[in-house]
């Protein structure tokens, strides 16, 4: 405890800690929260899907293993997946350092882009993890 997490107004969460940011193209940026990568620890391994696959919503799309757990990823909303963040495999301390950035996971074409707003907006997600 102690460290207030940055939760950024741009973007929407879910429960299990992952984000969404909506890119300009109308795909979806999906990656785990700055509060997540801080109760993990340090991230040693981040295993992702192939461009091209489809996952359903609340569907595991990877896995992250960190030093202190292994967490799985949960799909934000249903769609196809348009890319990877492969720099990750080199460097998977990226989720740590750059969670909203750098750190990114998948690229998302919502299959659903309405689903959306089902998503916490940041005032939410502050609440959820008590900050």
């Amino acid at each position: 405890g102690g460290r207030v997490s940055d939760v950024l107004e741009n973007l929407r969460y879910t429960e299990e800690h992952e984000y969404v940011l909506v890119e300009d193209d109308g795909t979806y940026l999906i990656g785990i929260t700055d509060y997540a990568q801080g109760e993990l620890g340090d991230v040693v391994f981040v295993n992702l899907p192939k461009p091209g696959e489809k996952f359903d919503e609340h569907q595991a799309f990877g896995v992250v293993e960190a030093v202190k757990a292994v967490s799985a990823l949960y799909c934000p909303l249903a769609g196809e997946v348009v890319a990877v963040n492969d720099a990750l495999d080199a460097d998977p301390g990226l989720v740590n350092r750059d969670p909203y950035g750098d750190g990114w996971m998948i690229r998302l074409r919502p299959s659903d882009p309405a689903s959306y707003v089902r998503l916490l907006p940041a005032a939410d997600y502050r609440a959820h993890i008590g900050e």
